[in-house]
């Protein structure tokens, strides 16, 4: 075994194990569990009017920055989204004023996108960004890339140290989980299409976001149950959707000429070589003060294109969602997979699934009165779908990771369909558990 220095050892066994504390392991303080990080963002959110100023910032500035630069208009979709963002300054002018027409500030549409999606989302990206250097620099994902490889190649077609991703999405949130896939891409770590399965297939909300859930569809005393349930069908479904149009289609290459770091087959001495591929990370990367530097730049840069897509198209897609027979049509192509299930009131449940590509929380509102067997299918469907435009979708579209806007609706769909299929079985076992 090569030797490496103290201090490459250290790097890597003292920084990995905070990463791992920071973003993996739920503490209580002031009886709230959750991870550090977490705890982080909820204090830094109590700060006298840190929510209105900095969320108001990102999303005018944010706006308006592309036609500054002068990128605005470099594809049809980029060109589309930016125009559709100016709508962001006023949605949230109205959302620090508290005023506007009735429609649009009824407490689940402008005051519900921006207190509870925006600006914790643009919270969290930056700051987490600043801790993922703990992560990704020093040899954590090489580490426990060597012994999941036998298990993330064969069943999702990815990378062994995709697996980091695919746990800090349930236990941090799909914005941390983005920025290590599209941080990991761009390095040349993931293919364009890796990048596509993970990105489409584990960024789902977090595990504190699936409570709420939970408790709206009382399945809060079941909720181990719950969860792990939402694991099984979310990972299932990824697994069938790696291998299937578009996704299957896209390309086996890397980002923009990178050179390719391929991951090698380990029959033997698996540790040893895990050590080794870690102490070669952590003796190349910056030290931390830099690296912390540079992602929470990126995560700033992120949460600037991040900020006006929530606000605007979070908005426009619930009012969209209420006022519209767009979901209607969606809910009549999801009819089938709902009645197959033998379940109650199978078309208002497609509806209820319909909702979910404007915000994951809307399907769990229909359906609060139905039976069990509903509402577990409804609150598994709207995390394991991943994709929803109030903010996932615009999180991925400010990444550089190849999704055309045709390939979310298609996604999306194959996603709810599959979800619908496969948690027939696993409701059927929950309850049987029960």
């Amino acid at each position: 075994m090569k030797k490496y220095s103290m201090e490459h050892v250290m790097r890597f066994v003292v920084f990995s194990i905070l990463g791992i504390i920071i973003f993996f392991i739920p503490i209580t303080i002031g009886g709230k569990s959750t991870i550090p990080l977490d705890h982080v963002v909820s204090y830094i959110l109590k700060i006298p009017y840190f929510q209105e100023i900095y969320g108001g910032l990102l999303v005018v500035i944010g706006a308006v920055l592309p036609f500054i630069t002068r990128t605005w208009n470099k594809n049809t979709t980029t060109t589309i989204f930016s125009v559709l963002n100016i709508l962001a300054i006023p949605f949230v002018y109205m959302a620090l004023m508290k005023t506007g027409p009735d429609f649009l500030m009824n407490k689940d549409v402008i005051p519900f996108i921006y207190s509870k999606i925006v600006v914790p989302v643009v919270t969290i990206v930056p700051i987490g960004a600043a801790f993922l250097a703990l992560l990704i620099n020093y040899g954590l994902m090489e580490f426990v890339g060597v012994f999941m490889r036998p298990i993330m190649r064969p069943l999702w077609k990815t990378p062994g140290r995709s697996a980091i991703d695919a746990v800090a999405s349930f236990v941090g949130s799909y914005s941390v989980a983005l920025l290590i896939t599209n941080r990991v891409f761009k390095e040349g770590k993931y293919t364009a299409k890796e990048a596509v399965v993970i990105a489409t297939g584990f960024s789902t909300v977090s595990a504190t976001f699936m409570i709420i859930v939970a408790k709206t569809l009382n399945l809060v005393d079941i909720w181990n149950l719950y969860f792990w349930a939402t694991v099984i069908v979310t990972f299932l479904v990824t697994a069938v959707t790696a291998r299937i149009y578009p996704i299957s289609k896209k390309a086996d290459a890397y980002y923009q000429g990178v050179q390719g770091n391929v991951e090698k087959a380990v029959i033997h001495d698996k540790f040893k070589v895990a050590f080794e591929e870690a102490m070669e990370t952590a003796s190349q990367a910056e030290g931390i003060f830099i690296g912390t530097y540079h992602h929470l730049r990126d995560g700033l840069n992120l949460a600037f294109k991040i900020a006006p897509s929530l606000m605007a198209i979070g908005v426009l897609g619930i009012v969209i969602a209420n006022h519209t027979p767009v979901f209607n049509i969606l809910a009549y192509l999801l009819y089938p997979f709902t009645f197959v299930t033998g379940f109650e009131e199978p078309f208002l449940v497609a509806k209820a699934l319909s909702l979910g590509i404007a915000e994951m929380f809307l399907p769990a509102v229909l359906v609060t009165k139905l039976s069990f067997e509903v509402r577990m299918l409804v609150a598994i469907t709207c995390v394991s779908e991943v994709l929803f435009f109030s903010a996932s979708i615009p999180c991925m579209m400010a990444t550089e990771i190849p999704i055309k806007l045709s390939d979310y609706f298609i996604i999306w769909f194959e996603r709810v369909a599959l979800s619908i299929l496969i948690s027939i079985p696993v409701i059927y076992a929950v309850k049987l558990i029960m």
